[in-house]
């Protein structure tokens, strides 16, 4: 037994010789670890195949919020919001020296006319005067939407290829940002329906529509059809319905769903429809004029979609 450990140990030292001749390339990627200070490491052999990571936050430090603000020497970061990316410089509104004091008239004059002359020079032709207007545009309709900041910079890039694509070419401004703002919310998962955005927007519903269907053929933007349920929250809160109705409604969705019954439907009004039937059978009850005004749908689909929905749950109205 002594020997059989010996030779081991041997088979093991000359393993660790070798390490030298171990070309990492050869290695298993599953094998590498990453270390918490940038070291690749090969776990059997502890060998480091890299070591000299670049850093590329600050050379500073800091440990709460204050220190980092007074310490940091750099702007906010790019962001495709802007039709500048944010580089350009802004000189603020209000009339007010560094050290907060208010300026002089003679100052305020001028800056003033420096004010006029950088938003002018901000752009320099039309088709970034067209790409400041857009931008501006997606920004008012996703502040009156309540949607986040993710889904504004979705909708920036999707205008931007739009633009690139030459797809605005005999249709309004307003029409394909509103387009691309209903894409992004469709794309991040926070769908609002075409009677939302047209509220907010300075076009019909029937331009953005058909505009919506023409950029997304063209930049084939993938988009799957929106599930129902991820209205159910927001008409439930509106509604001011409890999380027991909000259940009812996605079990409501989800069966008759599987049934195929979803196939060609609107999925507010499908969505609507389940709300109404989850608060009869909670006993939440609401009216069909309630929900319809909420999802923005007639009584009609209501009670059509209702009909079906009770009808495949094999439940008696």
């Amino acid at each position: 037994m002594g020997d059989e450990d010996a030779e081991e140990a041997e088979t093991d030292v000359a393993d660790i010789e070798d390490v030298d001749e171990l070309d990492p390339e050869d290695f298993d990627p599953e094998d590498l670890t990453r270390t918490a200070d940038g070291e690749l490491i090969h776990e059997e052999t502890g060998l480091v195949i890299e070591d000299e990571q670049i850093d590329p936050g600050p050379e500073w430090r800091a440990f709460n919020h204050n220190e980092r603000q007074e310490k940091s020497r750099v702007g906010a970061p790019t962001t495709k919001t802007m039709h500048d990316k944010g580089l350009t410089t802004t000189i603020d509104w209000k009339d007010k020296d560094a050290y907060g004091r208010s300026i002089s008239s003679k100052k305020r004059s001028q800056m003033h006319r420096l004010r006029k002359w950088q938003e002018r020079i901000r752009t320099k032709d039309a088709g970034e005067r067209n790409l400041q207007f857009a931008l501006s545009e997606i920004d008012r309709m996703a502040s009156a939407l309540g949607v986040p900041r993710s889904v504004r910079e979705v909708a920036s890039v999707i205008y931007r290829r739009a633009l690139n694509e030459d797809l605005i070419r005999g249709r309004s401004i307003e029409g394909v940002s509103t387009a691309a703002l209903y894409a992004a919310c469709r794309k991040e998962g926070i769908p609002r329906s075409l009677e939302e955005i047209s509220e907010v927007s300075r076009v019909d519903r029937k331009e953005i529509g058909r505009t919506y269907r023409y950029i997304s053929q063209e930049l084939g933007l993938e988009m799957r059809p929106v599930d129902p349920k991820k209205y159910v929250p927001r008409f439930s809160s509106e509604l001011e319905l409890s999380e027991e109705v909000q259940s009812k409604a996605n079990e409501i969705i989800e069966t008759t769903a599987e049934q195929g019954l979803l196939s060609g439907k609107s999925p507010t009004g499908y969505a609507a429809a389940a709300i109404y039937a989850a608060s009869l059978l909670c006993n939440e009850k609401k009216t069909q004029r309630e929900v319809a005004d909420v999802a923005q749908v007639t009584e009609v689909t209501i009670r059509n979609r209702y009909q079906e929905q009770i009808e495949a749950m094999g439940i008696h109205s």
